[in-house]
């Protein structure tokens, strides 16, 4: 399985944003997709997740400004985020775990906020 995410640039503090990752391969054996960021300095954070269900997750800080989507068979995962602020700027990676527990990480798309 490849990830490969899209989506990142440079948005002024208040402004939206949508990611995308693109996931090929074995599609058919992935059972979620999450995307991750991590700031500069700082570990890698769990954003949000979806799974084959459809069942979503969110961290608290960005709970109401972010929403994770999927096509019907999480080949496309979408992150729409609004209202964002500085402290989200990051790089931001979207990981698929398959049913054997396997992760797959994507290499990463920047998301600068700033004035």
């Amino acid at each position: 399985v490849r990830m490969v995410e899209s989506g990142g640039g440079l948005v002024q503090p208040g402004g939206s944003l949508r990611l995308s990752c693109a996931a090929s391969g074995n599609i058919g054996s992935i059972r979620a997709v999450g995307w991750y960021h991590q700031a500069p300095g700082k570990g890698r954070q769990l954003v949000a997740l979806i799974t084959d269900s459809g069942n979503t997750n969110y961290a608290d800080s960005v709970k109401g400004r972010f929403t994770i989507s999927r096509d019907n068979t999480l080949k496309m995962v979408y992150l729409q985020m609004i209202s964002l602020k500085p402290e989200d700027t990051a790089v931001y990676y979207c990981k698929a775990q398959d049913l054997w527990g396997v992760d797959y990480w994507g290499a990463g798309t920047l998301v600068t906020v700033s004035s």
